[in-house]
């Protein structure tokens, strides 16, 4: 208990607040967090549209005449 009151006094008002993760950028850990998990789901997002496209391209559109694949 005698920690947590020091580093209070010692900070001030900015105890309890997030630091930054670098100094030089404006960006705390939470915010770095929550890009890593949004890049993270739009990732998975885009393999599965590229898979949905490729599947239509290759099987779905020759399947019902819309085109024809050449070798």
């Amino acid at each position: 208990m005698g920690e947590a009151k020091r580093r209070r006094e010692q900070l001030g008002e900015e105890y309890g607040k997030e630091q930054p993760i670098l100094p030089m950028l404006p960006i705390t850990k939470k915010q770095s967090e929550k890009f890593v998990r949004w890049t993270t789901q739009a990732t998975w997002i885009a393999i599965a549209l590229t898979v949905g496209f490729w599947i239509t391209f290759r099987f779905i559109g020759p399947g019902l005449g819309w085109w024809e694949l050449v070798n």
